[in-house]
């Protein structure tokens, strides 16, 4: 009977040792109840508490936690449906919120994320909810943490993973992006096309511009050759009128035997000439010819008539 009734009392202050000493582990945080009725919040760590009289309520996890979002399937703003599913990341802030103000914490809060996801896609057309992912998280995010607030939730992320439209419009998707490609490569052909054709018109402008500046300079000094030429001929012919006019007829044989030599040059240069037939009168150059020596004669003696300014003497005259 002794050992039965010293059984009882060490079972009863094991049991009263265990509800005295409570330790929390890290990253938790539990209530405290008087009766039933939330009194305070243990940290981690070694705590006291009286048995029988208080108990620990809720263990809430205070660490960052995850919760994957099950797909499901959301309508667009242009009825189009797709399949969406993420991924949220929250954390709890004040333990007590988290045990007492909301019966199923990742229940309801899964549940406000879903409703939310098909609210914020519904409002935008397939192209934007397709583009726009940050756009959503972002809009969702706002509108989560606002609403778990009141929990004692801080929810610090939102993710869709994937949005995944029916295989009819992704393939109808493919076809008009393949359609806008081509439709971009045939617009930067034409391009190219017009681009070249403007550099080949503007290359033959500038060619046809060069060609007669070209044609141009050509003519100038083409002309001013001739007027050169006419110049000098002008020029002979005055001094040969000169000399005649001084009674040299040798001048007036220069002049004619010069002209004659050289029209028979050029017939002579002709490539379709064969033969070179000489007029009888071309006897006369000959004449001419010998006009031209006498003019030599005469002009070197003129030059040893000069006075020989070196040595003050007039040089004697030739016999």
């Amino acid at each position: 009977m002794g050992s039965i009734v010293a059984l009882v009392v060490v079972v009863v202050v094991v049991v009263v040792l265990a509800k005295l000493i409570r330790i929390v582990p890290q990253g938790y945080e539990w209530t405290v109840e008087m009766f039933g009725k939330y009194t305070g919040t243990l940290t981690p760590g070694l705590h006291f508490l009286i048995p029988f009289v208080y108990a620990v309520g809720r263990k809430i996890n205070m660490m960052e936690q995850v919760l994957d979002v099950p797909s499901q399937d959301v309508i667009t703003k242009d009825n189009a449906v797709v399949r969406v599913d993420g991924v949220v990341f929250y954390q709890v802030l004040d333990a007590a919120k988290a045990a007492y103000e909301v019966a199923n914490l990742e229940t309801a809060a899964l549940a406000l994320i879903m409703t939310n996801i098909r609210t914020v896609l519904g409002s935008m057309d397939l192209d934007e909810s397709l583009s726009q992912r940050d756009a959503i998280n972002a809009k969702l995010l706002g509108v989560i943490d606002e609403a778990t607030h009141p929990w004692g939730v801080k929810v610090t992320r939102i993710e869709i993973k994937d949005i995944s439209p029916p295989r009819d419009l992704v393939d109808a998707m493919a076809r008009q992006m393949k359609a806008e490609r081509e439709k971009r490569a045939n617009i930067l052909d034409a391009e190219g096309f017009r681009q070249a054709a403007i550099l080949k018109a503007d290359g033959e402008k500038q060619s046809a511009i060069l060609e007669a500046e070209g044609k141009k300079e050509a003519a100038f000094r083409e002309a001013e050759a001739r007027e050169r030429l006419a110049e000098a001929e002008a020029k002979a012919t005055t001094m040969v009128s000169q000399a005649i006019a001084g009674g040299s007829v040798n001048a007036l044989n220069y002049f004619v035997a010069n002209n004659y030599v050289e029209a028979l040059k050029e017939m002579a240069k002709s490539p379709n000439q064969k033969t070179l037939l000489l007029p009888i009168e071309a006897t006369g150059i000959l004449g001419s010819l010998a006009g031209i020596a006498e003019l030599a004669k005469d002009s070197l003696a003129a030059q040893q008539r000069a006075p020989d300014t070196s040595s003050g003497r007039t040089p004697p005259l030739p016999r």
